[in-house]
């Protein structure tokens, strides 16, 4: 079997700069990184984890917890953090939570504690004190994406001022007849994102002094097919619908531009729709949206992860409360018009 002495006498290098290269680390030029890959290949060199775990204590497995994996949202997160991981030459290990509570105890206070991963990076799951206190005690860092996380680093997205930046898109257009299609209650538990973007949506129309009708006032759980039927009862009353609706996320906005064309409605003559996330299909929709950017909001919290996990000081601040503000900007497409009235 080739050995890392190999390699480095191949390659003309220190096997320092070898263990370096192939493990992703910094301080190594690209010229000798190549060297490195290229040797590495020609003489078949797989590097070894266990030796790797019992030079350095790491493990180069991240570990990601997510609520679900069946969803566009977090799938394409997940893309964005498996790809950045194996560019680096670190694993992955998935936790999914859609088991309910007795599984969230069991990954928090089991499988996160074992020697199985260096770190954490947790997508729309906020840790509790208890949970957190675990991960720091043993020396584990996590990160979370979807919220602010006390006592942790984390990259957050405003969801409020999204919800404003959405409703006064709407407002600079004329549309003072604005609808709202958000998230059911309770259907993120750890951050209230449903809440914060109906308060957004709320303080712009206030700020407009605007009313916020009940009946224009609708919710879902974020899918095109919930969507579609609530924004059919909205917009099916000819005497009380709004000409503008703010969906709290794409996949409703594509279910509200459905439901639409399905009364007979021209989108954006008849009816605005505007969504958040920039979904993959929002360019098919032509919907105007406040893009999330997942992938890169995944390959975000990997390269804050691997800048924790190379700092020399890291067992002297694991976990410090620490939020990354995540930039949402407003994506004009076809799905929303001036309004010229009826």
């Amino acid at each position: 079997m080739v050995g890392i002495e190999e390699v480095a006498e191949h390659a003309g290098v220190s096997t320092a700069t070898v263990s370096r290269a192939l493990r992703g680390k910094a301080h190594v030029s690209p010229k000798a990184r190549a060297k490195v890959e290229a040797a590495a290949k020609e003489l078949g060199y797989v590097a070894s984890s266990s030796a790797a775990t019992l030079a350095t204590g790491r493990t180069q497995n991240i570990g990601v917890v997510l609520p679900y994996i069946d969803r566009w949202f977090f799938s394409v997160i997940l893309e964005g953090i498996e790809s950045t991981l194996i560019e680096h030459g670190y694993d992955l290990t998935l936790y999914n939570m859609s088991g309910g509570q007795s599984q969230r105890d069991r990954i928090f206070n089991e499988f996160l504690l074992r020697k199985r991963v260096d770190g954490v990076i947790a997508v729309a799951v906020n840790p509790n004190e208890a949970e957190l206190e675990n991960l720091t005690r043993m020396k584990k860092p996590i990160i979370g994406i979807g919220g602010p996380i006390k006592g942790a680093r984390s990259l957050s997205m405003d969801d409020r001022a999204a919800g404003v930046l959405a409703t006064e898109h709407l407002l600079t257009l004329g549309h003072t007849r604005i609808g709202m299609i958000g998230g059911e209650p309770g259907a993120d538990r750890e951050f209230n994102q449903p809440d914060l973007r109906f308060i957004g949506y709320q303080q712009a129309m206030n700020a407009a002094g605007l009313e916020v009708k009940p009946s224009w006032s609708a919710s879902s759980d974020y899918t095109i097919q919930g969507a579609y039927k609530v924004a059919k009862q909205m917009l099916g009353d000819p005497k009380d619908a709004p000409t503008a609706i703010f969906c709290a996320s794409d996949e409703m906005g594509f279910g509200t531009i459905m439901a639409a064309k399905d009364l007979g409605l021209e989108v954006p003559k008849d009816i605005s729709v505007i969504g958040i996330d920039d979904h993959d299909m929002s360019d098919f929709f032509a919907l105007t949206t406040i893009s999330q950017h997942p992938r890169e909001q995944g390959k975000k919290a990997v390269e804050m992860m691997l800048q924790l996990l190379n700092d020399a000081k890291l067992q002297e601040h694991v976990n410090v409360e620490e939020t990354t503000e995540w930039p949402a900007p407003l994506v004009v497409r076809g799905s929303t018009a001036k309004h010229v009235g009826r």
